[in-house]
């Protein structure tokens, strides 16, 4: 029985600790770094493989024409799996600076990333010494993320080529802005204003004795004023008031102005009109027209 009881403490801790010694971590194998110079066809430029414990002793050296290519196969624990997340992060150790390139993923965990010398931002081509180039790789779940240096990048440039700087904005006082803005609209000149009521004042005369020509019975007027004589007066009021509008919307009103002045002696002129009309009507029906 103290056997059994000494026992029991000894089992539930042993279970406890499993799932620790259990956990698994994401990692890579079958790694490699190249370098694909230009124009020295499929055999030219470096390979080296790449181990996810220690990284490569000797820098890898890029120029301007160069393709650096990584290539491995992310595994969790030591199955080969897709990763959530999987970059290879380039970081200046004396800055602080990093740039994260994501690699392409395929379901059997085999990865690529490829990069050039202009995909580099302008701050890493000047530095002096090479960047550390990590690998990382992470996903959902209780594995351990991978998150490791692999091997470094020295990024060579052409001595006889200046340095690239970049201009960094500061914060101060800036130069005085000055708004040109656009002129308003203005009227056209007065001499094409008056040509055209030129026009229309030459085209009364023709229009009056058209009227007269085709038999307008002016001589009804002192009967049409003495039947309805507010319609017809109130009438020919709001025409005399629509001109008067558009005369001043030509010269100083704008559109937001004549639009009330329109509305209400439009709805004047609707009503006189129809009474007015009524009239008109009358006089026909009574044979005198």
């Amino acid at each position: 029985m103290h056997l059994w009881q000494a026992t029991v403490p000894f089992c539930l801790l042993a279970a406890a600790a499993l799932p620790g010694a259990a956990a698994s971590a994401w990692g890579f194998t079958d790694a490699t770094v190249a370098v694909q110079r230009k124009g020295a066809g499929v055999n030219g430029g470096f390979k080296e493989q790449l181990a996810s414990s220690k990284p490569l002793s000797k820098p890898v050296s890029i120029v301007d024409a160069d393709t650096l290519r990584v290539t491995l196969t992310a595994q969790e624990g030591s199955s080969p799996k897709r990763p959530h997340q999987a970059f290879l992060l380039l970081k200046d150790t004396h800055t602080g600076l990093d740039i994260s390139y994501p690699f392409t993923v395929k379901e059997n965990g085999k990865s690529r990333v490829e990069l050039t010398k202009k995909d580099l931002p302008i701050q890493f081509l000047s530095l002096p010494e090479p960047v550390d180039a990590r690998v990382v790789i992470g996903g959902f779940g209780t594995s351990d993320a991978y998150d490791s240096s692999v091997f470094r990048l020295s990024i060579d440039r052409n001595p006889e080529l200046a340095v690239p700087t970049v201009e960094t904005e500061r914060y101060g006082k800036k130069p005085e802005i000055h708004h040109i803005f656009k002129d308003s609209p203005s009227n056209p000149p007065i001499v094409i204003t008056l040509a055209f009521v030129a026009m229309v004042g030459a085209a009364l005369p023709v229009l009056a004795g058209l009227w007269l020509l085709l038999g307008a019975n002016v001589s009804h007027l002192p009967t049409a004023f003495k039947s309805a004589p507010l319609p017809h007066a109130v009438f020919l009021g709001s025409l005399v008031a629509f001109e008067g509008i558009f005369f001043l919307y030509y010269t100083s009103w704008n559109l937001f102005q004549i639009l009330p002045a329109v509305a209400a002696v439009g709805a004047v002129a609707f009503v006189s009109g129809s009474r007015a009309l009524g009239e008109v009507q009358g006089r026909r029906l009574a044979g005198l027209r």
